[in-house]
């Protein structure tokens, strides 16, 4: 990439971002607003969780270069509530997730609740997990939390892997998300995500050119199946389920 091509993008990230400062500020005035009058009746914060995926798509939508697109949608049942699980590429994953439109609480680390607005919206609004990464106080009340809200019909999801790829490549599953699986009987359901890490890299704030990003819903593995799996094995099994998904996705870019 040229040296002027870098500044322009840099540029144009500022002042994307800025965008983001100003609007988010509007929009959780507005899902504060949406929470207080939906609280009464929807227990699943399914109100508060759809208008957090619009607020998120718009900043899709406004970026020309970027396309997203989701496959398989139609697996889901709102009716039920399912333990997800997807690969982590990228600031952005959360974005383009959201563009599944679908109710969940996400697990998250505790600093990301500290950003203004958006961080508070998943607090107040959303009611998303903290977790202290490392602190096993702080990961057994996450564990704690997360399994009373499975028992409640309300869908969790997880970065299984902890962090985000350095090059696009698959950590390790923890187990974490898949011992809730068996202890609640929930289904698992595997997302892949694809060239969000081209959209935006890890460690960088600048946002790259034309991408077109892929969220893929995987078909749906069912309690019965891992009943009688160890967690680490049905880690490891849905692992390589969404790996190959992705490794798929890197070879027809």
């Amino acid at each position: 990439m040229s040296y002027s091509k870098k500044v322009i993008n840099r540029i144009f990230s500022a002042v994307f971002i800025a965008f983001i400062c100003i609007t988010s500020a509007v929009f959780f005035c507005v899902a504060c607003v949406l929470r207080i009058c939906t609280a009464p009746f929807d227990p699943r914060r399914i109100v508060s969780n759809v208008f957090s995926a619009f607020w998120a798509s718009v900043y899709i939508w406004v970026m020309p270069p970027w396309s997203v697109k989701v496959v398989g949608r139609q697996k889901l049942d709102m009716r039920k509530n399912y333990v997800f699980v997807s690969n982590h590429q990228s600031q952005l994953d959360i974005l383009v997730l959201y563009r599944l439109l679908f109710p969940y609480r996400w697990v998250s680390k505790i600093s990301v609740f500290r950003l203004p607005f958006v961080g508070w919206n998943m607090a107040l609004n959303n009611g998303d997990i903290k977790l202290k990464r490392g602190d096993k106080e702080s990961i057994k009340a996450m564990m704690a939390e997360c399994e009373a809200l499975l028992r409640k019909n309300i869908s969790i999801f997880f970065f299984p892997e902890g962090t985000r790829s350095k090059d696009g490549r698959i950590g390790r599953f923890k187990p974490g998300a898949f011992l809730l699986a068996k202890k609640t009987g929930v289904d698992i359901q595997p997302i892949a995500i694809c060239n969000t890490n081209k959209a935006l890299p890890k460690h960088s704030l600048t946002f790259q050119g034309n991408t077109k990003m892929t969220v893929k819903v995987l078909d749906t593995i069912p309690f019965s199946r891992f009943r009688d799996m160890t967690p680490e094995k049905l880690a490891d099994m849905t692992r390589t389920v969404i790996a190959g998904h992705v490794a798929g996705c890197r070879e027809s870019a």
